[in-house]
């Protein structure tokens, strides 16, 4: 069952409380029924005593799913998932590497950002999964294989280029993108592959991130729909190009 986006966007302001769900927004009577039946979709049921939504349990992690992919499906872990040799290459087309630079790929997965780089220019990664992390090492592409969390690695600001494709559920994109800005030189410049819910969720880190990517000019385009697809679902995605400073 696909989405709407306005659908998408009441979804994206609500209250969630054990087992019951809040639209926070009020909204026109049409967008309210066709959210509601979204929602019934999902697994909620509207509660007059309550004056909210109830589901069987938490549905914090369903409505997760719906803003990612927007559409009702089986739920499913997005947190790690290739990424397309074509986006790989707009990556690298919208960073403007030069054989001098020092890259960084802070979740690297199974490497296929770091060995499309590799190629070009010296590249460093991250990899928290031990066992890809150890495989990325034994490839010989990367210079430096960090395997940890790169939201707890400290900033060094030593690198020319950023290039990611990071865990998108509940803001991890955003999280990323934010960590990794620390990391460029001040003339460096990161690109990232991100959820499309930063151009319309409403939370205060998203907000705030739109208010940043607005200040730095950056450059956000639309990826092809079926760019990426988890066991059917297809995931909207945007790729996103910004300075490290202004």
């Amino acid at each position: 069952m696909k989405v709407d986006l306005d659908i998408l966007v009441s979804l994206s302001d609500v209250e969630i409380t054990g087992r019951s769900l809040v639209l926070r927004q009020h909204l026109n009577r049409n967008l309210y029924l066709r959210t509601q039946r979204v929602l019934e979709a999902a697994g909620g049921r509207w509660s007059r005593k309550e004056q909210a939504h109830l589901f069987e349990s938490d549905p914090t992690e369903r409505i997760e799913q719906i803003l990612l992919t927007g559409e009702i499906s089986t739920p499913k872990d997005f947190g790690f998932f290739p990424t397309p040799a074509a986006i790989v290459a707009r990556l690298i087309e919208l960073a403007e590497i030069e054989p001098w630079m020092l890259t960084l790929e802070p979740s690297a997965g199974d490497g296929a950002i770091v060995r499309e780089l590799a190629r070009l220019t010296t590249v460093e990664c991250f990899e928290i999964q031990l066992e890809k992390a150890a495989a990325l090492r034994e490839s010989g592409f990367a210079r430096a294989v960090f395997a940890q969390d790169f939201l707890q690695a400290a900033p060094t600001g030593r690198y020319d280029r950023v290039l990611m494709n990071p865990p998108f559920a509940h803001r991890g994109d955003v999280r990323h993108v934010l960590h990794a800005l620390r990391f460029l030189k001040p003339e460096g410049r990161l690109v990232s592959v991100m959820s499309a819910g930063v151009l319309f969720r409403k939370d205060r880190l998203t907000r705030e991130f739109r208010d940043l990517l607005e200040r730095r000019g950056a450059h956000i385009e639309a990826n092809p729909p079926d760019s990426f697809r988890v066991a059917g679902t297809c995931i909207h995605t945007v790729t996103v190009a910004m300075p490290a400073v202004l």
